[in-house]
């Protein structure tokens, strides 16, 4: 009887460590393919900040025409150039 219980032992512990390594190599291989993911994702765009600059740039044109033209004031202009940068 001893030699069967050493044997129930040995694959009890056999099996559990190989459940045990199986799930190392698992989490170890999700670790390491995750940065590999992220160095050949593609990059966010940025496109959103490009429309918003040239919303401003539009409005700050057409704020020096206005200025140039005399229909706004060196004072307006400024105060109007100050409004749309947030100053």
């Amino acid at each position: 009887m001893g030699l069967l219980r050493m044997a129930a032992r040995t694959a009890v512990v056999a099996g559990t460590a190989t459940a045990v390594s199986g799930r190392v190599a698992r989490r170890q291989a999700a670790r390491y393919d995750e940065p590999a993911e992220q160095q050949y994702a593609e990059p966010a765009p940025a496109a959103p900040a490009a429309p918003e600059q040239d919303e401003q740039t539009a409005k700050l044109q057409e704020l020096a025409q206005l200025n140039k033209q005399g229909v706004l004031t060196d004072e307006e202009f400024a105060a109007a150039k100050a409004k749309v940068l947030g100053i």
